[in-house]
């Protein structure tokens, strides 16, 4: 019998007879492991240092807590039921996954070609780190094709150089899309046997249920476990989904940069996940009232939210119904006025608190222009569509109505601007 992944999570890789009957796995608080003799802990060296192949059935056994663990190996087990993956390395943050992602397939003189807006941490670790390291940068905005990419690439002469994609869909806050089958394409246009491109696509804002990018031909997967899969606002993590080639440079990196997810993190995740499905559909069903109420409000310009795009949108309305499982719980909108009608609305919410961050139980809203995009120069931010009335909303798990209420009265806050005011 072949269950579905929500059914899995609270039993998939663990044995209670492991654990004393302990129906939970276990936190395995512990540094180091005790082998069973000489013999055993070289065969378990050999593998961890990819000296020889497994034999049949042989699997990597416990050494150290910097390699493996229990409660990572099992969650990162679990993670990849939600995305089909081979293999999964959870790391102690979002940032920590995307920038190991990065240096184990970027060196000095390679190209990273990637998507505009990103999240600011990614963008700032992208524009300020890498290229400090000798790796060239390409960005490129939603509205240019794929082919005008790969043209662009061999007439300014950097087709050969480009070693990796990454993108984020849909960007972080405006939701635009990006195509993935489309960077596919371009990564295998200008990718050869020996050189390939590798396509990595920030999945955070969808979460492990409503877009699966390995499917539309994604190497790589990379959430902010934090947000979706933490669910809590009480941990931070990451984590990096793909098939066992793609992964094995990953992780053997993690394991000496040491940015692996500690036992307790483990645990935690290992919890969220037994009610990331309930949750996330709960998130999503409030987030689609609370994005119609706004759509209709009078202090409202506009609303980005997938679950609003209709057939007249065209290319978006056609990625959306092609890469998603459903059109999530993150929605942003435009206030009508600037900085003080968006700084007004988000000082009157009561029940929605104002913070960064997204995808917990609580609804949370922030000002993107002057908080998680702030490092961003203005003018790059305003070709984003990132203006200053623009709020982000990240929709929980609390009672629609409450939350139209609240939205409401904040709203109801908002002083008209002066220029509205002269007619």
């Amino acid at each position: 019998m072949k269950f579905k992944p929500e059914s899995l999570m609270m039993s998939h890789g663990y044995k209670p007879e492991w654990s004393e009957g302990a129906i939970k796995c276990p936190i395995f608080q512990t540094s180091t492991f005790v082998f069973k003799s000489a013999e055993e802990g070289k065969a378990y060296f050999e593998l961890a240092y990819g000296l020889r192949e497994p034999d049949q059935g042989e699997a990597p056994g416990l050494i150290y807590s910097r390699l493996n663990n229990p409660d990572l190996e099992i969650l990162e087990n679990r993670l990849c039921l939600w995305d089909e993956a081979e293999e999964c390395a959870v790391f102690e943050s979002g940032m920590s996954a995307i920038s190991t992602a990065m240096l184990a397939f970027l060196k000095p003189g390679d190209v990273l070609l990637y998507s505009k807006p990103l999240y600011g941490g990614t963008s700032h670790f992208i524009t300020e780190v890498l290229t400090r390291w000798g790796v060239e940068i390409q960005g490129f905005q939603p509205t240019e094709t794929p082919d005008a990419i790969i043209r662009r690439a061999r007439a300014e002469g950097w087709a050969d150089c480009l070693a990796m994609i990454h993108i984020e869909t849909p960007a972080n806050p405006t939701h635009t899309q990006i195509d993935i089958r489309g960077m596919r394409q371009i990564a295998d246009a200008l990718g050869t046997e020996d050189r390939p491109v590798r396509v990595a696509v920030d999945n955070t804002y969808m979460g492990p249920l409503w877009q699966h990018p390995l499917k539309h031909g994604a190497d790589l997967v990379l959430y902010s476990a934090t947000k979706y899969i933490g669910g809590h606002s009480d941990v931070i993590a990451g984590a990096c989904l793909g098939s066992r080639e793609v992964m094995m440079p990953i992780k053997t990196l993690r394991t000496f940069l040491g940015n692996m997810a500690g036992p307790w993190t483990g645990w935690l995740l290992m919890r969220s996940l037994e009610t990331l499905k309930v949750r996330m559909e709960q998130q999503c069903a409030n987030a689609q009232k609370v994005a119609d109420f706004l759509s209709h409000h009078p202090k409202v310009e506009h609303v980005n939210y997938l679950g609003l795009l209709t057939e007249a949108d065209g290319e978006a309305y056609r990625l959306y119904q092609t890469q998603c499982e459903a059109p999530g719980a993150m929605l942003s909108f435009d206030i009508v006025g600037g900085e003080q009608q968006a700084f007004a609305f988000l000082n009157h919410l009561k029940l929605v608190k104002l913070a960064v961050s997204l995808g917990s139980t609580e609804s949370l809203a922030q000002h993107p222009a002057s908080m998680t995009h702030a490092g961003i120069p203005p003018e790059e931010r305003e070709a984003m569509g990132i203006r200053d009335q623009l709020v982000r909303l990240s929709v929980g798990v609390e009672n629609a109505d409450d939350l139209i209420r609240d939205l409401g009265q904040a709203l109801s806050a908002v002083p008209v601007p002066e220029a509205a005011n002269a007619f």
